[in-house]
């Protein structure tokens, strides 16, 4: 997988573009209107409402190029639908681990949330799962120790 690439689900890059709006059409407009008002009030030295302000205005606008440069580079994840023979980047794995299943969606970095099972591929645990079929086993180093899933079954 290249490194100059971000891979996305069509979902990710949705939220993605709509945060971006979000911060543009809404968020932006605030922020700089907040330190052309603070910027009025008194001594900027000691003006910690415009330091305060300035400093979310930075913020902003540091989130818009990041969230552009995402999108610019953006790789749609193609999501198949049906049985897969190996585990790929997009596809859903339902694993074994201490007598129970849990199900992982394996997605790009930008869209991991662990509290939610969506696992990057790039996590020790998306690594490993990467290209294994139904039945085979995968360690992984913990903290705790090696813990040891099984595939059951790749969505």
């Amino acid at each position: 997988m290249s490194e100059d690439k971000v891979y996305l689900t069509s979902e990710g890059l949705e939220n993605l573009k709509k945060e971006l709006e979000d911060l543009k059409n809404n968020k932006l407009p605030v922020a700089i209107e907040r330190v052309s008002a603070t910027r009025v009030v008194g001594e900027l030295v000691e003006n910690s409402d415009y330091t305060q302000a300035k400093q979310d205005l930075a913020f902003i606008e540091g989130r818009i190029q990041e969230l552009e440069d995402v999108l610019n580079k953006a790789q749609i994840i193609t999501q198949g639908h049906g049985r897969h023979t190996e585990v790929s980047l997009g596809c859903k794995v339902i694993v074994g681990f201490n007598g129970k299943k849990s199900t992982f969606h394996l997605v790009g970095e930008w869209e991991a949330d662990p509290t939610n099972q969506k696992i990057s591929h790039e996590s020790p645990l998306g690594q490993a799962l990467i290209g294994k079929k139904i039945g085979d086993k995968v360690e992984i180093n913990a903290p705790a120790g090696k813990l040891t899933y099984t595939i059951l079954n790749i969505l």
